[in-house]
């Protein structure tokens, strides 16, 4: 039943009718009528330092509840603000509504305060995008933003002049439906199962969609079935549990050598929830591990990402946990019961040990400082069970893949295939407020801290979310200056960071707890105390940098030894 209402009020209302309870930002005069109305309709306004974070929080508030969530900004450079965090919801398939007033409709055009086209902005960036064009259709497009958000698993932007907010109207408010996804055509999911039945060495990769679908223990029981080890795709840690017998680990940059020397040896993948992102598969570890000859079905909600970066022999639109139950259904109906192939998983674990072996000596550290990798393994060991683990872009949060275990869905966080610095205290501002019992934790490189990380701690303290950043301090950017070593002798231009401060005091100076660590021997009880605590912490862990780091380089498919012809540039040239 329609009812009289402001603009303001039908947008506040939609929102409470798709369940939104919190909406990260800043305070703005372009929204001001609207968020006068957020503590009547019980919404929590979360401000933050940048907006950019705001959009961080929202995606990582989506990522663990896996419903849309919103974030608003002031027209203009606020708006602009939001692009690189809604890019990054973008890649991670992120429902997030990113709420952006613009100039009055009266000014739009003459270059008023504030005022540019934000339209372009978020084209490329969003699923689908709306101007308000007149204020009785408010609710109308907001619920159709949530809509598409919600079926297409991806950001969407609503677009309003300032002036709509104010005014009447006639409108009526609900929640705009579920969308529900089947397995495939069965044609197909019969398909997949004569395959894998005829495939000698199967092996499942598991995408982001796993855990996105909840799908753990489908997935699960299909490996089991057909004794298929299970890798997961670059920077998805947490889409197949690490202490299962099958389990390999992520693949990708700094990921798991016994997952790529496993899927190497495929004739068939079966890539659940996965896009096959060319970035996540790219030669490590001076392996070109993926097998250029096996059979690939590829199952995802997405069909535009389907054989998109890859060849596939079978593509599936589906949900993978609905499309695994239904094959593991036809598989059974097919071959009856199976033994485990114990061949198999001594096979699995024999190659589990020969890296966790590699990886202890890569651990080890005999140096003055602590070798990252060695903060590493003990940061991993502290960190409790069922945690939350947001990471940045770098090479030390890279090298974490190596190193972070997790047994269920949706708990890890990472800037994914975007790679935006600064991502990853935002996001975890995010999912201590979706996930409230769980210890949250953000890795960060000191030069991605300072992009975010610094300012937004005021935040935490503010609103009381203790989130728990650890800092990398090496006092640089190490992956960059990785490439420098190994591409440009050793000169050093932009990438080192002496002159930081101690994060750890500054914590501190704004009201939350510091921690210094220097000696890798006491990182756990560092860990256990910051948990403890029930604050926002900083630990500052002061690790060794340069060339000793044992990360693979970083973009190694994108950069070439210098050559320089110009005499004046000659003694640069690459050393042979």
């Amino acid at each position: 039943m329609k009812q009289k209402m402001t603009p303001s009020e039908a947008l506040v209302e939609t929102l409470v009718a798709e369940g939104v309870q919190n909406v990260f930002g800043i305070v703005g005069s372009a929204f001001m009528d609207f968020l006068d109305l957020f503590p009547a309709a019980g919404i929590r306004f979360i401000p933050v330092a940048h907006e950019q974070a705001a959009a961080h929080a929202a995606d990582g508030l989506a990522r663990v509840t896996g419903k849309p969530q919103c974030c608003i900004a002031q027209n203009g450079p606020g708006a602009a603000n939001f692009i690189s965090a809604v890019t990054a919801a973008y890649w991670a398939h992120s429902p997030v509504v990113a709420l952006t007033p613009e100039t009055g409709s009266k000014g739009i055009g003459t270059g008023g305060f504030q005022e540019i086209d934000q339209m372009p902005f978020f084209q490329a960036s969003t699923r689908f995008q709306v101007r308000v064009n007149r204020p009785d259709r408010m609710a109308e497009l907001a619920r159709r933003c949530f809509s598409i958000a919600k079926a297409e698993n991806g950001p969407t932007q609503l677009n309003i002049p300032r002036d709509f907010f104010y005014g009447v109207c006639e409108d009526e408010i609900y929640t705009t439906p579920e969308v529900q996804r089947g397995p495939g055509p069965r044609a197909q999911v019969a398909r997949a199962a004569e395959m894998l039945a005829k495939a000698a060495y199967p092996v499942i990769l598991a995408g982001g969609g796993v855990s996105q679908a909840l799908a753990h223990a489908e997935a699960k029981a299909l490996a089991e079935y057909l004794s298929a080890p299970v890798a997961s795709s670059y920077l998805h840690n947490d889409s197949f549990p690490a202490d299962h017998p099958l389990a390999v680990g992520p693949i990708g940059y700094c990921g798991s050598k016994a997952a790529m020397r496993t899927l190497a040896k495929a004739d068939l993948i079966l890539a659940l929830g996965c896009r096959l992102g060319p970035f996540g598969t790219l030669p490590q570890y001076d392996m070109d591990y993926f097998p250029k000859d096996a059979a690939i079905i590829q199952v995802d909600v997405d069909h535009r990402v389907l054989g998109l970066s890859r060849r596939v022999d079978l593509a599936v639109c589906g949900d993978c946990r609905e499309f695994a139950a239904e094959l593991l259904q036809a598989l059974k109906a097919k071959n009856g019961a199976r033994e485990p192939d114990a061949a198999r998983l001594a096979e699995v674990k024999m190659e589990k040990a020969a890296w966790d072996e590699e990886l202890a000596k890569w651990s080890s550290s005999a140096a003055k400082l602590m070798h990252p990798r060695r903060f590493l393994k003990e940061l991993s060991a502290a960190i409790p069970k069922g945690s939350i683990v947001c990471t940045d872009i770098g090479n030390n949060c890279s090298m974490a893949n190596s190193y972070l275990r997790f047994d269920g869905p949706r708990q890890h966080v990472s800037a994914l295939s975007w790679g935006n610095c600064g991502f990853a205290y935002g996001a975890a501002l995010g999912c201590k407020v979706g996930r409230p019992d769980k210890p949250v934790f953000a890795l960060q490189g000191d030069g991605a801290y300072g992009i975010s990380g610094l300012s937004e701690v005021m935040t935490a303290v503010r609103e009381n979310l203790p989130v728990i950043a650890v800092v990398f301090q090496n006092y640089e950017w190490g992956a960059e200056k990785k490439n420098q070593i190994d591409y440009y002798d050793n000169r050093f231009i932009g990438a080192n960071l002496r002159e930081n401060p101690s994060y750890a005091q500054l914590a501190k100076d704004m009201g939350a707890e510091g921690y210094r660590v220097e000696d890798w021997r006491t990182v756990r009880d560092v860990v256990r105390a910051a948990v403890a605590s029930g604050r926002p912490a900083v630990i500052e862990a002061v690790i060794e940098g340069g060339r000793n780091v044992l990360a693979e380089p970083f973009r190694r498919d994108a950069l070439q030894m210098p050559v320089r012809y110009l005499e004046k540039y000659a003694h640069l040239n690459a050393k042979a």
